[in-house]
């Protein structure tokens, strides 16, 4: 793709890093987590059926098909990284960098793309469904997005099956408070600000009610500076790699009962509601081309509706 004019260039000269960043962290978080894996086999944690093998994770690479009239060009693509073990019920950790055209209808709703429908696009996406039910499920993501203007974007949210238990608010304050320290090293004003940003959007509103206990969110950041955007985005990474594991060393050896997993299964259902509703980041996907299982790949493995 050529570079584009304006605000872009200083964001089309961090591509390649940016996806090297992404990258690298997809590698240090599943390494995290296999870690997390090997030390509830040694301990013997309470294990679903099918669990009992500490998990590894498989990856499987995807390329996009190029549809938008760039005969000759690369579509780019990604790879997904999916484990199933004691302790993590189903991960997926996926990367993709990926470059074209947006359609016609979908352009119109893009900074930048109405004057100019090319676009590059790079980023690493998570979410985590875990065995126990006192482990909370996590979302992470952060991506950079070039169309005539460049911008970055992401954040994370924690989703315990008993929110309102003392437990589950002690999570939630470590969660938030790695965040907080990543957003206040750049800018005081970013976590009130993506905070609140994140309580709106992860919300169902046809329910009337929150997904989760929160995190931040943040989206078309751009401070005028590419490369502080940049380093915010990698410190947002970095906060979630050091909380995430802490939260669920803390719970993974908790027992759990058969009334407590029936919960959680029937809560996941909000996952897979907002998910398929509202994420804007399965509607970037779908739209671009991306690859259809990776979209998904934030399903939980099973999942009830009372």
């Amino acid at each position: 793709m050529a570079t584009q004019p304006g605000a872009a260039h200083a964001h089309t000269a961090l591509r390649s890093d940016a996806r090297s960043w992404f990258e690298s962290l997809r590698d240090r978080i599943c390494a995290a987590f296999e870690a997390i894996e090997d030390e509830a086999a040694r301990s013997g944690t309470q294990i679903l059926p099918g669990h009992e093998a500490p998990g590894r994770f498989t990856r499987t690479s995807w390329q996009r098909p190029v549809e938008d009239g760039l005969s000759g060009t690369d579509g780019g693509g990604g790879v997904m990284s999916v484990m199933r073990g004691r302790v993590f019920e189903k991960v997926g950790v996926n990367v993709s960098t990926v470059q074209g055209e947006f359609s016609p209808e979908f352009r119109k709703t893009i900074p930048g793309a109405a004057e100019d429908p090319r676009f590059f696009a790079t980023g690493i996406s998570l979410v985590a469904h875990m065995c126990s039910p006192l482990v909370p499920a996590a979302h992470f993501n952060t991506r950079m997005i070039i169309t005539t203007e460049g911008w970055f974007g992401g954040g994370g949210d924690i989703t315990p099956m008993f929110p309102q238990s003392a437990e589950a608010q002690e999570d939630a304050a470590t969660f938030h408070q790695a965040f907080r320290e990543a957003c206040t090293k750049h800018d005081p004003e970013y976590y009130p600000r993506f905070k609140a940003w994140c309580d709106e959007y992860f919300h169902l509103p046809h329910r009337g009610e929150p997904r989760g206990l929160g995190g931040i969110f943040y989206d078309r950041h751009r401070t005028g500076s590419a490369q502080a955007d940049f380093s915010f985005t990698q410190d947002v990474g970095l906060a979630f790699l050091h909380a995430f594991p802490e939260i669920v060393r803390r719970r993974m050896h908790e027992h759990w009962t058969p009334e407590q997993r029936e919960a959680q299964l029937i809560r996941r259902g909000r996952y897979v509601e907002f998910n398929l509703l509202h994420d804007r980041g399965t509607l970037f996907g779908l739209k671009t081309g991306g690859h259809t299982e990776a979209i998904l790949m934030s399903m939980p493995p099973e999942v009830k509706w009372p």
